[in-house]
């Protein structure tokens, strides 16, 4: 059974069957046309495929320009946060330092000596 697939497999990939030629898109060479009309349409079948792969170009590069610009600003956001809790966190620990049992206290400025 497995070798009737790989032969039908193989059949189809290889050409069983007689293929029709399809115009695939892309860049010509439109020297080798040899009457104006043939060259003009080249050219401008050049034209379309090149404007129209600008256009997906395009279209790609600013969904990822607005991906990236999304991810900065919810980066921001979240680097706003943690600098509130550091902040947070720093208070905490002046407040904490003194009470805590062996911390040696903080001369006091300006005071007896």
């Amino acid at each position: 059974m497995r070798g009737r697939v790989l032969a039908i497999t193989l059949l189809t990939v290889m050409g069983g069957s007689p293929a029709m030629a399809q115009d695939v898109p892309g860049i010509e060479i439109c020297t080798v046309e040899k009457t104006m009309e043939r060259r003009t349409s080249c050219l401008q079948s050049n034209v379309n495929f090149l404007q129209q792969t600008i256009g997906k170009l395009s279209l790609s590069s600013q969904q990822k320009l607005d991906a990236a610009n999304r991810q900065i600003e919810a980066l921001k956001t979240s680097l706003a946060g943690l600098l509130k809790t550091v902040d947070d966190l720093q208070a905490a620990q002046k407040k904490i330092a003194p009470v805590l049992p062996g911390s040696v206290p903080a001369p006091a400025k300006g005071g007896a000596k």
